[in-house]
């Protein structure tokens, strides 16, 4: 879609709203998660901003990252706004942390999930050689819900998908490269 947009001329935000217009659900998270990211608004100098939008379990997420690319061509990023619409909330720490859980969980894989083989095997055996993403490296994350009277649906998963393009589309508008494969490599973004 930010493709589309580009091709278009058109604000990657606004070109999404407008395809939206019948589509209610899908429009609230986006223009929340928009609004509370604050997508008007001049970022730190070295800094790129990304959105994507994504619906499973039906449950609709938006979410914006702020990233930036070190001169080594790592990506940092620096913070997610994510607004989500998972119908009637009963408890919402608990939509907020499955909902954090799956933005680090999405991060992780775009950065670091990639799986090598040696010999026809696997080398990756458990979380001990398997890269996550760290404390350290973590970024904010803001998690907005959408007030809802419709049927409760799922908080974990659909945090997951939305996370890689939102970065990617955030790597394109820093450095004017489209990401093409997961994970992201810093010796693909280190030719910027």
């Amino acid at each position: 879609m930010d493709e589309l947009a580009h091709a278009a001329g058109k604000d990657p935000y606004g070109f999404r709203r407008n395809l939206l217009a019948n589509q209610p659900r899908h429009r609230a998270v986006l223009e929340l998660a928009a609004q509370k990211a604050g997508w008007e608004t001049a970022l730190p100098e070295g800094h790129g901003r990304g959105i994507a939008l994504h619906k499973s379990f039906s449950s609709f997420v938006a979410q914006v990252a702020e990233v930036s690319v070190s001169s080594s061509g790592e990506a940092h990023v620096h913070r997610v706004v994510c607004a989500i619409d998972c119908g009637r909330v009963v408890n919402p720490n608990t939509v907020e942390a499955q909902v954090q859980s799956g933005i680090v969980y999405g991060l992780s894989a775009a950065l670091y999930g990639a799986i090598t083989l040696k010999d026809g095997r696997v080398q990756q055996s458990n979380f001990n050689n398997y890269k996550m993403l760290a404390m350290n490296k973590t970024p904010k994350v803001e998690v907005y819900i959408v007030s809802s009277q419709e049927a409760p649906t799922g908080v974990g998963e659909p945090a997951t998908p939305p996370i890689a393009p939102a970065v990617a589309n955030a790597i394109f508008a820093l450095t004017g490269e489209r990401i093409r494969r997961l994970p992201i490599e810093a010796k693909e973004l280190k030719k910027v």
